[in-house]
């Protein structure tokens, strides 16, 4: 909602687009699996743009991860990126401003959208997935992200034959440094005892930026995607040395009331929650108890996997 509304925090940074998506080429392999065959087409000129690299990242994956769903049976995904100017007529029909722009699309082969459903699939908890697959809020962020980054998302799709989603981002006139947009886990504290993580959260893109970074780290990572899958890990002998979980999850248990019934078998547990919400609407304009800890999104994963060796540390 934070998202959507255009009031999250976010860190923009000088960004090239192309680098970012090589950076991720592999966990996009990973995330979309053998079916799908995955071609780019970058500008071999495009311009930087200025926006927050991680949450542009999260975009890109889920959209990727929206094309994969769409493909049950396996497809064709395209990235493409290009340089546009939008004149009056041209912004004024995409409710933009007039100027130079970039455009990062993502292309699939799937089942499409009928014109009613692309009338929605902004609107926040909208969704066309089964109960338990999806919030709804993946587009939404999206679109909240491109509108507070000055730009826009559009949308071309037809039932049978495909969907392209589009993120128009301001061009950037200065200069930027080569990769720092990636996320460079490479410079983040590394474990040398191959911890154990359990992340719960009903975004995949969320769970599988989280495990990537974490396994490339030396962690071992295992995912759930609402609290009564968390909790029936947590209630098993699988060893977990700490739990990374959003606060609001679907289901009717959130992430706190998951943590606290975890506790009475786990005492000692040691929990991170992530939430893009205030800290007093987590923990009840109360305290959190001895071992729990709170990140506010956004954040960086160098941030995340920082707070990570602060927290194993304590024991």
């Amino acid at each position: 909602m934070l998202a959507f509304s255009r009031r999250q925090t976010l860190d923009p940074k000088p960004t090239q687009a192309n680098q970012l998506i090589e950076g991720m080429r592999e966990l996009i392999t990973r995330t979309v699996g053998p079916a799908v065959c995955i071609t780019t087409d970058l500008s071999e000129t495009l311009w930087p743009t200025l926006c927050d690299p991680h949450q542009l990242e999260n975009a890109l994956l889920n959209l990727c991860i929206n094309a994969r769903d769409a493909m049950p049976d396996g497809g064709r995904l395209l990235i493409r990126t290009e340089n546009r100017y939008l004149d009056e007529t041209s912004a004024h029909e995409r409710d933009m401003n007039p100027g130079q722009y970039i455009v990062t699309e993502v292309s699939d082969t799937g089942t499409g959208m009928s014109p009613e459903i692309i009338e929605r699939i902004f609107d926040p908890f909208f969704t066309t997935k089964p109960i338990g697959r999806g919030t709804g809020l993946g587009l939404s962020m999206i679109y909240g992200f491109a509108k507070q980054s000055g730009g826009q998302v559009r949308v071309l799709s037809e039932p049978g034959k495909g969907t392209t989603m589009k993120i128009y981002l301001p061009r950037y006139a200065g200069a930027v440094e080569a990769g720092a947009e990636q996320v460079r886990s490479g410079e983040a504290p590394r474990t040398g005892k191959g911890e154990t993580v359990l992340i719960v959260d009903d975004e995949p893109t969320v769970r599988m930026l989280i495990k990537e970074v974490l396994e490339e780290l030396g962690y071992r990572a295992i995912e759930a995607a609402d609290g009564a899958s968390g909790l029936a890990i947590l209630s098993s002998a699988a060893h977990i040395d700490l739990l990374i979980s959003d606060v609001g999850l679907p289901g009717g248990m959130n992430g706190r009331q998951m943590a606290d019934a975890a506790r009475h078998q786990r005492p000692d547990l040691k929990v991170l929650f992530i939430t893009g919400y205030a800290e007093n609407a987590v923990v009840g304009n109360g305290n959190l108890e001895n071992g729990m800890h709170l990140m506010t999104k956004p954040f960086s994963m160098e941030l995340l996997a920082t707070r990570l060796d602060t927290i194993l540390k304590k024991r």
